[in-house]
């Protein structure tokens, strides 16, 4: 008995032992999750904003302040050119420097090319020294080209803007000189990065590390011109500023803005873009850190044919009031979606949105947008357009108006003619070969007409879808002009920030 009882205080002891070290397993997380990946946790950088967004689907891959205005010095430059380059029949076209150009500029900003009144450069010359030296005076020589007279440039650049979908910047002259009105934020600033950089022309030159610069008065002999951007230059393995992946890109600074930068970078198949506003003497570390996280923690995968997902039993979709057949629709836009690496579709959710919530940068004619998230982040878009001709389509090839404009018989009947038994030679009775065959021209003009209403009233149909784009569109536009609202930010509070940071600088 005694036996007993203590094999069974053993016994409830290595119980309790066993129960024990279960819940300190089970704390310590030895089990594995097999949960899909969470979204990598960042470490921060020390300046006061900076975003990395993957290039090819505009993932927001890390942020930090990304909504807040900042200053932008002379990272304005990627913009100036993007207009420029969008708005100038040829870059061979010549440049002429004017006193304003030259000499209306921030004192102390200076004239690192010694370009002087009267110079004449071509628009290719002027964007070489834009974007590799960041040449105020060019700035300037070219938004007088371009929009003639800086202001007018300064509109183009501002709607420029808003048309890719940046609702939380302003800008005010082309160079990136202090301006009270002219700030924008690390979001939007990686948007127009992402579109300047998809812009070939404007890619082929902000990748080259040097550009020789013909003629002018102060320097007859030409001179060369050097890429600023030291990723894109240092070769040296050891240098904390060495990064071969980045290839291209735009620095800035002034008192106000601090070091400011714009980088792209590829790495095999994927390419990322960062923002670093408001940093001092960090810049180029805290790009390193941006673009190390991006590469590391994320993978971009292929969506094409998931969009089929989205359809019925029997192959159809409904967006709004009309009902597409699969075969009606194509998809445009990337095909990628970005995710953290280890994840699969199978952990991305999708919806399909439409009218003014569709993401501003869309193909013209999209009638719906496939937007794909990850823990609430959007990592993807494409979007649905739509094959079925609309009513001007119709109208090139013949249809709709011209077949509506036929003559009416003098019975009333639509057809080229009348229907009566009495053939124009009144009197004389008709064979029957005659009148079978008349039967079966009425059939063919009763037929012709059928397929005229038909055709009338697609294009009364295809023309009403048109003006209820057009007029959602417009809706749409005018939602991003007001956008501050919805971020939480109104504009007069978005000013105070502004003045804020202004008159504090001013104070210093």
């Amino acid at each position: 008995m005694n036996r007993m009882k203590s094999y069974l205080k053993k016994g409830g002891a290595r119980v309790a032992s066993f129960a024990v070290s279960f819940a300190l397993i089970l704390q310590a997380g030895v089990f594995p999750a097999y949960g899909k990946p969470t979204w990598p946790a960042d470490t921060g950088i020390q300046a006061e904003a900076g975003i990395v967004v993957d290039e090819e689907t505009g993932a927001v891959l890390f942020g930090q302040n990304i909504h807040l205005p900042y200053a932008p010095a002379s990272i304005t430059k990627l913009l100036t050119a993007l207009v420029v380059i969008e708005n100038s029949p040829s870059l061979d076209d010549t440049v002429v420097f004017s006193h304003d150009a030259v000499y209306n500029v921030e004192s102390g900003s200076g004239n690192a090319l010694g370009l002087e009144e009267g110079d004449q450069l071509s628009v290719r010359d002027c964007l070489y020294a834009l974007l590799l030296r960041s040449s105020n005076q060019a700035a300037n020589a070219l938004a007088e080209y371009v929009g003639g007279t800086r202001e007018g440039f300064v509109a183009m650049m501002n709607e420029k803007i808003r048309s890719l979908g940046c609702t939380e910047s302003n800008f005010a002259n082309p160079s990136g000189l202090n301006d009270e009105n002219q700030y924008v934020s690390a979001y939007d600033m990686a948007i127009i990065g992402r579109a300047a950089f998809a812009n070939e022309t404007l890619m082929e030159i902000n990748s080259s590390t040097t550009y020789r610069l013909p003629s002018t008065i102060n320097n007859p002999e030409g001179r060369q011109v050097n890429m600023e951007h030291k990723l894109l230059i240092t070769t040296d393995e050891t240098s904390p500023n060495y990064y071969p992946a980045a290839v291209a890109g735009k620095t800035g600074f002034t008192s106000i803005a601090g070091n400011t930068l714009v980088t792209c970078a590829r790495e095999g198949e994927r390419s990322l873009v960062s923002v670093v506003l408001k940093s001092n003497q960090t810049h180029y570390t805290d790009t390193i850190a941006l673009l190390n996280f991006g590469f590391q923690n994320f993978q971009n995968l292929d969506a094409t044919g998931d969009e089929a997902t989205l359809f019925g039993a029997e192959g159809t979709l409904t967006i709004g009031d009309q009902t597409y057949q699969r075969e009606e629709l194509e998809v445009q836009g990337s095909r990628l979606v970005t995710v953290p690496t280890g994840a699969t579709l199978a952990d991305v959710d999708r919806e399909l949105v439409t009218g003014e919530e569709m993401d501003a940068w869309i193909p013209e004619d999209a009638v719906a947008e496939i937007r794909y998230t990850y823990d609430e982040r959007v990592v993807g878009r494409s979007y649905f357009v739509s094959l079925v001709p609309d009513g001007d389509a119709l109208l090139e090839v013949g249809a709709g108006e011209d077949a509506l404009n036929q003559n009416e018989g003098e019975d009333g009947v639509i057809g080229p003619g009348s229907s009566s038994d009495v053939p124009a030679e009144s009197g004389k009775p008709m064979s029957p070969e005659t009148k079978a065959l008349l039967v079966k021209v009425g059939l063919y003009a009763l037929a012709a007409a059928l397929l005229a209403a038909a055709a009338a009233l697609i294009v009364f149909h295809m023309r009403k879808v048109k003006r209820e784009r057009e007029e959602a569109a417009q809706r749409r536009r005018e939602r991003r002009r007001q956008r501050l609202a919805e971020i939480g930010c109104s504009e007069d509070e978005f000013k105070r920030m502004v003045n804020e940071r202004y008159g504090k600088k001013d104070k210093e």
